[in-house]
């Protein structure tokens, strides 16, 4: 009777565990005969460390190892082709065997005449994180405008958005605060693969290149990473796990304002906030006394090893994700910030008075309206979480017409 027992618990339990098996941009493109089309030609890659297979092959092996294939160039975004460089770190021209490798985050962060002078295709595989606010984006957006003055191809190898593919949330984009950080306007979380941004691009943006898309299998838009089956690369050293693209978002912008320490210099990146002059249980009730779906938070109590508030003890929340279907990254952001205001107004105004530039936060939120309603409104929170809403929605519809059948 023992074995039935388990044997009915393994059944009745393995839906818990079990996890789609989600097929990247870049195994279709060689299953599905794609690399036939580039006979002859002559390729250069825009990849990192994240391009790699069901296998954890990386996608420039791949590409060398076929006999048919001529691979001349590579080009490498932030963080370099290892993706070990910090933020913002210049990264230099380097090589990969015998290929060179030119940097997109150095002298140049667009490919120039001279680095795409023997290409016919520019073929890009990157793992994204699902927000607006981060550079590989714009480096596709920059590689597929310069393909589109010479006449190159641009395939683009999906993969998945890590957040999921409805999630949409955050303020739009100003034209004043374009920036390589934040270059399209679409919401902070737009919900949209690399590959169906790209089809936004070339229409939106009127770039006009010739664009393929090579679909995912397997990949639907309510999943999240964790969802796929598929092993997390870290795109940047400061997104370390699958799960930090969800609160990347969520205290990403906030962290700008130096005003709390959101576990950069912790262990937990993106995933607390907190500081020496708040108290944790009163901030947790505070902020899940608003009944925000999809979030809880618990009080939490840490030191900082480096950066804000080094070496002195914080007291703040660790952030709860109870339905990634629900949950809302700016929104739990402005929670967060609008319930300091409501709890700390003069500690609040002191710490942002002597904060110094906020071009960052601007840049990062896509407008100033987010720290102009912060400063006039005595109880701000909610009036953050629905600005803008309108425009979101308007998105939502504008952006149907991009997003790939497959993943219905």
């Amino acid at each position: 009777m023992r074995w039935i027992f388990s044997l009915l618990l393994f059944f009745c339990t393995m839906p818990l565990f079990a996890k789609a098996e989600v097929t990247p941009g870049v195994e279709v493109f060689f299953e599905e005969k794609h690399d036939q089309d580039l006979v002859g030609k002559r390729i250069g890659i825009v990849t990192n460390h994240t391009g790699i297979d069901r296998h954890l092959r990386p996608t420039i092996q791949l590409f060398l190892d076929h006999p048919d294939l001529q691979i001349v160039a590579l080009f490498s975004p932030e963080h370099g082709i290892d993706g070990q460089a910090y933020a913002e770190e210049t990264v230099e021209n380097g090589k990969w065997a015998h290929l060179p490798v030119y940097s997109l985050h150095g002298e140049t962060r667009r490919p120039t005449q001279a680095m795409l002078k023997e290409i016919d295709v520019l073929i890009y595989d990157i793992q994204c994180v699902g927000a607006r606010a981060y550079t590989y984006p714009s480096t596709l957006f920059y590689a597929m405008e310069e393909a589109a003055k010479r006449g190159i191809e641009v395939i683009v190898l999906d993969r998945p958005n890590p957040i999921n593919g409805e999630t949409i949330d955050g303020p739009m984009l100003e034209e004043k605060w374009r920036s390589f950080i934040g270059y399209i306007n679409v919401p902070y979380c737009h919900g949209m693969t690399i590959g169906e941004l790209a089809q936004f691009f070339n229409k939106e943006y009127n770039i006009s290149c010739k664009l393929k898309i090579v679909p995912m299998k397997g990949w639907k838009r309510s999943m999240s990473f964790r969802d796929t089956g598929l092993s997390w690369m870290p795109p940047s050293p400061y997104i370390p796990e699958e799960d930090t693209p969800f609160f990347y978002p969520t205290t990403g912008p906030l962290g700008q304002l130096k005003i709390l320490n959101i576990g950069v210099g912790y262990t937990l990146p993106f995933k607390i906030a907190g500081a020496p002059w708040i108290n944790a249980k009163k901030y947790a009730e505070a902020l899940n006394a608003q009944n925000l779906p999809g979030v809880y938070f618990v009080p939490f109590y840490f030191k900082p090893f480096y950066g804000l508030y080094k070496g002195e003890s914080c007291q703040g929340v660790l952030i709860r994700i109870t339905d990634h279907l629900l949950y809302r990254p700016l929104s739990v952001q402005y929670l967060l910030i609008g319930m300091l205001k409501s709890l700390y107004p003069k500690e609040l105004a002191m710490r942002l008075a002597k904060s110094g530039d906020k071009d960052p936060f601007h840049k990062a939120n896509g407008t100033e309206a987010i720290l102009r309603i912060l400063m006039e409104e005595k109880y701000p929170a909610w009036k953050l979480i629905n600005f803008q809403s309108k425009e979101r929605e308007e998105f939502r519809a504008k952006r149907k017409q991009y997003l790939l059948p497959q993943y219905s």
